[in-house]
């Protein structure tokens, strides 16, 4: 019975409870009474003001019975329990003014969680009323209210903490229990309002709530956790609890959460993972990309408490989900954080756990079906190469540089637009360059391992990075039969994807910046250049005009090659488009390779000095033989490496060739003896057999007089030191494999007859075979074979060089598909060829012949450059020699003139790609040229200009001439001048 002045408010919470005598036998539900709850719940939905009061007096009940509670007292923990069960009812039916009851309501929890943290049941009914509150609310009071903020962490980090509670001190059941409970409850606050709306306590919820989603996820088996992941992907999220925050308060309701029954079979720890994985996968599906990225760093920070990065596998298959489950269009900031990570750690002085896992998910995640828009490709390669190096700095043989080469290899599985790769590629030679001529570091040169290092890192993922893109073009290739021989797929992208990639080629322009690495001073970076280059040339080069049939025969096609098409691929070989430079630069290089005795770009310094073999002997160090860098200073110089940097690296590549293949042999002998080792003539073997074979046109018309030249070069006599002599057979044996393969292909049977009558005659050597190489694998350095001892044998493989050239000119096929005479033919190989000459048509584009796609004018082209200089005869570029009339009179009046020429204008002409071919076919294909089209004007003008008007005028004769001359001045400005001064001014005919 209340008392008479007991207040209504008290008197209606009062009679929800049971009788004293009946609390300890309410059941195991302890559920006030409904009829009071009703009367309550009703009076407080149409007394908003009177709700303050009711939770006031309901927190301090909370706070009375837990007190009591905590010191095992049944009766006040019977009151408790129906205590919240009224807050929840009020939560309910109070939803429109929840705001109102957050207070006491995240008070009363808080202090029942803090009391009666092993009590599950009490738990179970406080995550009952903290789920309604999640649901319910807003979250406007998170970080503005100070007390409610305080009090959501609380309860926030308690229900954490049970999520990934231990099993140390109690069994699995209990543990499973009180896991299942906290993960319930942050479900709720993953689903809710609460946790997106204040961007400045994302990140505080974020970190108190990831460790009980993640925890859970590493205590179980990878093949248990993709079932679970079978089942929450099958089985979809209660619309509830995934899609309440679209509806309107009225329309959500609370899920309920009941504690286990003492009996039944408790939960397994795949209903804790299956839980985890719908509240991790809710979680980022809500989240944007600067959310995504908070998350991604909490899980780090787990991570690193738990130690979990030794688990690989796991953090791999959650990197993978954790990009699946992001929306679409953020889902770039996962691989973008994962990068980040792992350049912080780039200073380490050993490779930790966390970057071997760190490595391992950025892997995974690019080499996944799962697509990645607005991916930087750009910048993370860019980290990737810049880790890369720093490692190699640190330690050569760090075990995080295989994998690093893996993940530049698998971002070639992306591809969004059709130049991706080649400017992923640029970017590598450009490091590639730089490292070959600047060494690693600021002004400091390390180790040769560690550029020779660094060099070979950038190439395999160079070609990793090729071969990731090309997939679905090998696995064609390889069906349909077309390919010699099969490309290995690396271990890394094995289990990727294989998506169509309608992508340009990486052109031989931004090839040709690496060909001299096929003359550094480290034998494993000669070996794994030459694999590089026979891969670029069967799979990615182009082929204008250069294909064989599928015995390896180069025949001529009337059907699909007319003359007009056959004289315009010739024009285009026979004056140098970016294959054939390509061609004569590498067959400079080849050249080089086998005769120069000093090989490398810093040769006068301890860094880039080749180590004499023991079967070449020491290296000659006359003047006459030892090429300088291109500082031209002297070998022991301190400031060598440091005035280089000063120097771009293209044009210190280029003097340092030019002085190396100036000083290259004419000869072969003791004093002018090759560095090259046996290994060495192998892979030229490979790398000339590759280019025949596939570029048969150019291989024939720009290497035949380097193979004359390098057979000259192979002079023997009585005298010749032995030394020398193993050499020499190497590279006889060397050459004669080449011309049977130039036999092969262009089906001269005279040429093959030769070549193998020389070997068969003759004791040979055994050249190596190039090694296997891997795309996206970076494996150990590679030795060379060395020279083995014989006995003074004087006899070598010879053959009659006159013979195997008139062979090959007066070969038919050689005569169709070149479409030159014997006797043109004969002249053209039989020209004077050296590897400097070679190497200077390489990077020398003759004027005669711009390319044979290239139809955009020469004015066009020169004009941007000359806009941005005083030039005085601009002018003079426009000068047509067709007669002026009336239509030229009318364009200049209504000011077209200027827009039909875009050298009259006073800006740099635009070209306008309405009408170009698309980049996705080869640029250098000759169906599809590049035709100039005028750009439209953004705005025309009515009038045209005076000056244009006038000078119309003038050249149809209706203005005053200056003087008889009808030559005109290439500085028309300056003459107008000079007239000025020396004559008095004259005013024409006419106004403008």
């Amino acid at each position: 019975m209340p008392f008479p002045f007991t207040p209504n408010h008290v008197q209606l919470i009062a009679a929800c409870y049971p009788p004293n005598a009946n609390l300890l036998t309410s059941g195991s539900d302890y559920r006030p009474n409904s009829q009071e709850l009703s009367r309550l719940t009703y009076y407080a939905s149409n007394r908003p003001g009177k709700i303050n009061k009711l939770c006031g007096e309901l927190e301090r009940r909370v706070r009375v019975d837990c007190k009591k509670a905590h010191t095992g007292n049944l009766r006040a923990r019977a009151t408790l329990l129906i205590t919240l069960a009224i807050l929840k009812a009020l939560a309910t039916e109070c939803r429109r003014d929840i705001s109102l009851l957050s207070s006491s309501l995240l008070g009363s929890i808080s202090i029942t969680l803090s009391s009666l943290p092993k009590d599950l049941e009490v738990v179970a009914r406080a995550a009952t009323v903290y789920a309604a509150w999640t649901t319910y609310t807003d979250g406007h009071l998170i970080g503005a209210d100070r007390y409610v903020t305080e009090e959501h962490m609380n309860c926030l980090q308690v229900f954490s903490q049970m999520g990934r509670a231990d099993g140390s001190s109690t069994d699995h059941e209990v543990r499973n229990r009180t896991r299942l409970l906290g993960l319930s409850a942050v479900l709720g606050v993953v689903a809710s309002d609460v946790l997106y709306y204040s961007s400045t306590q994302f990140l505080p919820q974020i970190t108190a709530l990831v460790p009980a989603l993640i925890i859970p996820l590493l205590s179980v088996e990878l093949g248990a956790l993709e079932h679970e992941f079978s089942t929450v992907r099958d089985q979809l999220t209660s619309p509830y609890v995934s899609g309440f925050r679209a509806r309107p308060a009225a329309e959500r309701r609370a899920a309920s959460i009941h504690l286990h029954v003492d009996g039944d079979k408790g939960p397994s720890s795949g209903d804790i993972a299956n839980t985890a994985l719908r509240a991790m996968s809710l979680l980022l599906e809500h989240s944007n990309a600067n959310q995504a990225g908070m998350i991604l760093r909490a899980v780090f920070d787990c991570l690193d408490d738990i130690g979990g990065w030794q688990k690989t596998e796991h953090c791999r298959w959650l990197a993978v989900k954790m990009a699946d489950w992001t929306q679409y269009q953020y889902r770039y900031a996962i691989p973008s954080r994962l990068v980040e990570a792992l350049v912080e750690g780039q200073d380490a002085p050993t490779s930790t756990p966390r970057h071997v896992a760190l490595a391992a998910m950025i892997r995974t995640v690019f080499t996944s079906p799962t697509p990645l828009v607005n991916l930087s490709t750009s910048d993370i390669i860019s980290s990737l190469i810049s880790l890369i190096l720093r490692r190699i700095v640190i330690d050569t043989e760090d075990t995080l540089l295989s994998t690093l080469v893996d993940c530049i290899a698998s971002l070639g599985t992306h591809v969004y637009y059709a130049d991706q790769i080649q400017d992923l590629a640029g970017e590598l030679v450009s490091r590639l360059s730089l490292i070959e001529t600047t060494g690693l570091g600021n002004g400091k040169t390390p180790s040769d391992n560690a550029r020779a290092q660094a060099v070979r890192c950038l190439l395999a993922s160079l070609l990793g990075l090729i071969h990731a893109a090309d997939l679905h073009e090998a696995a064609r290739d390889d069906e349909d039969g077309r390919r010699k021989s099969p490309t290995v797929a690396s271990p890394a992208l094995a289990e990727n994807h294989v998506k169509t990639s309608r992508r340009t080629k990486v052109s031989p322009e931004v090839f040709h910046e690496t060909l001299s690495l096929l003359c550094d001073s480290q034998y494993s970076v000669r070996a794994d250049y030459a694999a590089a280059v026979v891969m670029y040339v069967k799979n990615e080069i182009p082929r204008l005009g250069d294909y064989a049939d599928g015995d390896g025969v180069r025949r001529a096609r009337p059907l699909v090659e007319g003359p007009a098409h056959q004289a315009a691929t010739l024009t285009s070989i026979m004056y140098g488009d970016s294959t054939t430079r390509l061609l004569n630069a590498l067959h400079a290089d080849i050249y080089l390779l086998a005769t120069s005795s000093v090989l490398g770009f810093n040769t006068g310094s301890s860094s880039g000095s080749t180590p004499p073999l023991s079967d070449v002997g020491d290296a000659p160090t006359d003047s006459t033989t030892a090429p300088t860098t291109a500082d031209d200073s002297p070998p022991g110089s301190r400031d060598n490496s440091r005035r280089s940097t000063t120097i771009p690296p293209r044009t210190r590549k280029t003097s340092v060739m030019l002085r190396l293949l100036q000083n290259a042999p004419r000869r072969l002998s003791a004093s002018a003896n090759a560095s090259a080792s046996l290994s060495d003539y192998g892979n030229i073997f490979a790398i000339l057999s590759a280019v025949h074979e596939n570029l048969p046109v150019r291989a024939l018309l720009t290497g035949l007089p380097m193979l004359l030249a390098l057979d000259g070069a192979c002079q023997y006599d009585n005298t010749t030191d032995p030394l020398v002599a193993r050499r020499i057979r190497a590279l006889k044996e060397l050459l004669a494999r080449v011309w049977i393969v130039v036999g092969n292909v262009w089906s001269c049977v005279e040429v093959t007859e030769i070549a193998q009558k020389a070997l068969s005659s003759q004791h040979t050597v055994s050249l190596p075979d190039l090694h296997s190489c891997e795309p996206g694998v970076l494996h150990p350095p590679t030795n060379p074979v060395p020279f083995e001892s014989e006995s003074s044998e004087t006899q070598l493989p010879t053959w009659d060089s006159e013979a195997l050239l008139m062979a090959i000119v007066s070969n038919n096929n050689v005569q169709s598909a070149t479409g030159l005479d014997r006797q043109t033919l004969l002249r053209r190989f039989a020209a004077q060829w050296s590897p400097e000459i070679a190497y200077k048509d390489s990077i020398e584009v003759q004027t005669s012949y711009d390319g044979y796609n290239d139809k955009i004018s020469p004015l066009i082209k020169v004009a941007p450059g000359l806009m941005h200089i005083d030039n005085m005869s601009l002018q003079s570029l426009a000068r047509s020699t067709r007669g002026v009339g009336v239509t030229d009179l009318r364009e200049a009046l209504e000011g077209r003139k200027s827009m039909s020429n875009p050298n009259l204008a006073n800006r740099a002409p635009s070209l306008s790609t309405l009408e170009h071919t698309s980049t996705l076919t080869h640029g250098e294909s000759p169906q599809h040229p590049l035709r100039q089209v005028r750009s439209r004007p953004q705005q025309r003008n009515k009038l045209g200009s005076a000056n244009e008007v006038r000078d119309v005028l003038n050249k149809l004769g209706i203005g005053k001439q200056n003087g008889s001359n009808m030559l005109k001045s290439s500085f028309p400005l300056l003459q107008k001048s000079e007239q000025n001064r020396l004559k008095p001014p004259s005013i024409p005919p006419y106004k403008t």
